[in-house]
C-alpha cells in the first residue's frame, strides 16, 4: 500500500488485513490521508465508504485524491458529535487522528456509531517515558494532542467497553515516516510557487518542527505510536 505518510505508515492497514475478514462491512474512516485505504475497501464492499476530516483545507485535499470516486464520500464533520445514525458502521478506522484532548467523547462517539460487535481500528500517538520533557509536551499541545502513555492504552479502552483483538507497537516507524515527510516537503518546497508558498507556510512550519524534534532532538525517546483492533462489547 503505497502513499500512506501518516504515522504507522501502512502496518496499521496491515494489521487490520491480518485480524478481520472484510464481508461486505460498512466502513467510516477517521482523519486525513487514508483515501488510498478506502479505495482499496471499495473493491471489498457494494456500500458506500464514508470519510469525515475536521477542516475545509483537508477535505479539498480528500476529495483531490478520492477523484470522481461516487462510493467513496468525503465529508467534514466534528468527530465527537457527527451527523450519522447510531450503530451505522461495522469497522471505524481511525489513524493518527483521534489522540486528541477531547479523545474520550470522540471514543464515546465511534461506540455509538458502531453496530453491535463492530471493530475500531486506531492507531494512537503515544508516550513512552512517564516522565516527557516540556519540548515535546509543546510540539503535542501545539497540535491539540492527549497522548496516552504507552503502558496504559490498552486499559484506556478495556475500561470503555472494548475487546482488544490485537495490538501493535509501531514505534518503529516513525523514523521512515519522518524522513519520507522530509523528502516529501523537500519536493514540495521545489515546485510550490510563491502564492502556494505562503498558502502552506503554517503547516510546513508545523512539520519541520516535528521532523526536528523526533530526528534530532531526541523526541524518539519519548514518542511512540501503537495500533489497535478492537470489538465493541455490550455495556
Amino acid at each position: 500500500m503505497k502513499n500512506i505518510l501518516i504515522p504507522g505508515l501502512d502496518e496499521q492497514y496491515k494489521l487490520l488485513n491480518k485480524q478481520i475478514v472484510i464481508k461486505n462491512f460498512t466502513f467510516l474512516f477517521i482523519g486525513s490521508g487514508l483515501e488510498e485505504i478506502a479505495k482499496h475497501y471499495q473493491s471489498q464492499t457494494d456500500k458506500t465508504i464514508e470519510i469525515i476530516v475536521e477542516d475545509y483545507d483537508s477535505l479539498l485535499n480528500s476529495r483531490l485524491k478520492l477523484g470522481k470516486d461516487d462510493n467513496i464520500n468525503s465529508r467534514m464533520m466534528d468527530f465527537e458529535k457527527t451527523d450519522f445514525n447510531g450503530e451505522s458502521f461495522d469497522i471505524i478506522y481511525a489513524q493518527a487522528s483521534t489522540t486528541k484532548t477531547n479523545r474520550n467523547k470522540i471514543v464515546k462517539e465511534v461506540k455509538r456509531l458502531l453496530k453491535p460487535n463492530g471493530f475500531y481500528c486506531v492507531g494512537e500517538t503515544v508516550s513512552l517515558t512517564k516522565e516527557v520533557p516540556r519540548f515535546v509536551n509543546d510540539i503535542w499541545g501545539r497540535s491539540d494532542l492527549l497522548p496516552l502513555n504507552i503502558d496504559d492504552v490498552k486499559k484506556y479502552y478495556e475500561d470503555r467497553k472494548f475487546k482488544i483483538l490485537a495490538f501493535s507497537n509501531l514505534t518503529y516507524t516513525l523514523k521512515k515516516f519522518y524522513y519520507e515527510v522530509e523528502n516529501t516537503l523537500s519536493e514540495s518546497l521545489n515546485s510550490f510557487n510563491d502564492d502556494e508558498l505562503q498558502l502552506h507556510k503554517k503547516l510546513i512550519t508545523k512539520i519541520s518542527h516535528e521532523r526536528n524534534v523526533y530526528l534530532k532532538q531526541g523526541g524518539d525517546k519519548h514518542i511512540g505510536f501503537v495500533a489497535m483492533i478492537m470489538k465493541k462489547e455490550s455495556n
